[in-house]
């Protein structure tokens, strides 16, 4: 029995890099994808949820060091990096949808846009439950607590789909915008928690 331990473990660790794996291939595409037709759109909304899954992809990058037990002496500067980068991710949102908002420029419909959000809400959904029961069941806080950070963002894929839905069918164009500002709460809630997580991990060591 001793020796089916390991080996449980080693499984349990391969299939939480899988799940991070493909957590980082879905966000890689979808960056490309979303920041396109953000643009194509002239969507607030759309452009934010693009530099958010930027971040989402280097929190990836920070769990598979610890996972692989690599690097891990540049936990505190990742984890207070990526604190810098939701904050910064805040500040852009609000200073674009102020201009959006003061110059009245409509975000057009963005039918790709829409189809996409739709299966990253479903993706980062099954991936979040995923990482929950992995990381439970290897008693890693780190993984859990990333799979914590794909659940918001599958949440975060549906507040924003909700607002280009509600653009696309009835012309309500300020509901594009106002979406945004659900990741700029989201990105200074979670810009603030990795700060003092780097702090504390610091204080630790």
């Amino acid at each position: 029995m001793n020796l089916e331990v390991p080996l449980i473990k080693t499984t349990l660790l391969k299939r939480g890099l899988l799940l991070e794996y493909v957590t980082l291939g879905w966000n890689s595409v979808g960056v490309v994808l979303v920041i396109l037709a953000a643009f194509a759109a002239r969507s607030v909304a759309l452009a934010g949820f693009g530099l958010d899954s930027l971040i989402e992809i280097f929190a990836s990058v920070v769990v598979v060091w610890q996972l692989t037990g690599v690097d891990l002496k540049r936990e505190r500067m990742a984890l207070r990096l990526i604190g810098m980068a939701f904050v910064i991710l805040a500040v852009y949102i609000l200073v674009q949808l102020s201009y959006t908002l003061l110059t009245g420029i409509r975000p057009a419909t963005s039918i790709g846009g829409i189809a996409w959000l739709a299966a990253t809400f479903l993706a980062m959904l099954m991936l979040a439950r995923g990482k929950r029961v992995t990381g439970g069941q290897l008693n890693n806080e780190v993984l859990l607590t990333e799979g914590k950070v794909t659940l918001i963002d599958a949440y975060l894929a549906g507040a924003v789909l909700v607002g280009l839905v509600l653009n696309a069918i009835f012309g309500w164009w300020w509901a594009d915008p106002l979406a945004s500002l659900v990741i700029v709460y989201y990105g200074i809630r979670e810009g603030i928690h990795a700060w003092h997580e780097g702090s504390e991990t610091l204080t630790s060591k």
